[in-house]
């Protein structure tokens, strides 16, 4: 298991498309529309392999059959970091050395990108949705190395929950990321980058 992007939320896409690019200084990309969940994104690429996805529900598009992944039917309030994303090679077999609650996995397609996340059939991940959401591409398509770089890169990520040493504990045997850390407190998400002006913080 590995990072493999954030995701930051928004009632619409303009909304969050412009938070990241007011507090970063660099554009994103248009992404595009995500089948099944009926939200879209837009993408900024970051150092080592990772991205940046800004994504929000698509108004244009049908309600869902299931509830939206990233707990984005309950979303209010202004942009801000809500989730991080894990890959692994076998989505299946992470699961089931896992508790439950992680979700089961979906298909989806975009082009020729092909993936399976594991999504909760509520769309709630576990702690309070501090815990990753788990992916599996399938080939060798990925988002990351089409993106432009702007000179953008991830270097903290900061998991802070009343059970973030519970989290924690769940996660290493299967995760070893110094950028990753742990924090007791409120349930949040703290993002630090390095950015062409210098330093950022996404939350």
């Amino acid at each position: 298991m590995e990072l493999d992007h954030i995701a930051v939320s928004g009632r619409t896409l303009g909304e969050v498309t412009a938070h990241v690019e007011g507090l970063l200084g660099v554009p994103l990309q248009s992404g595009g529309e995500h089948a099944v969940f009926h939200t879209h994104n837009s993408l900024l690429g970051l150092a080592d392999g990772l991205y940046l996805e800004a994504i929000a529900i698509n108004p244009a598009a049908p309600e869902p059959a299931r509830a939206r992944w990233f707990d984005l039917d309950r979303f209010a309030g202004p942009p801000r970091l809500t989730n991080w994303i894990c890959r692994c090679d076998d989505l299946d077999g992470a699961l089931a050395r896992l508790p439950k609650g992680f979700g089961t996995p979906v298909d989806l397609q975009r082009g020729d990108l092909r993936w399976r996340m594991a999504v909760p059939e509520n769309g709630i991940l576990p702690f309070d949705n501090c815990a990753p959401a788990l992916i599996e591409w399938l080939g060798d398509a990925h988002p990351a190395p089409r993106l432009t770089q702007h000179g953008c890169a991830l270097t903290g990520l900061n998991v802070s929950h009343p059970q973030a040493a519970e989290l924690g504990a769940l996660l290493a045997p299967f995760l070893a990321d110094a950028r990753i850390s742990f924090t007791c407190g409120a349930a949040a998400l703290t993002a630090q980058l390095t950015v062409p002006q210098g330093a950022a913080t996404l939350s």
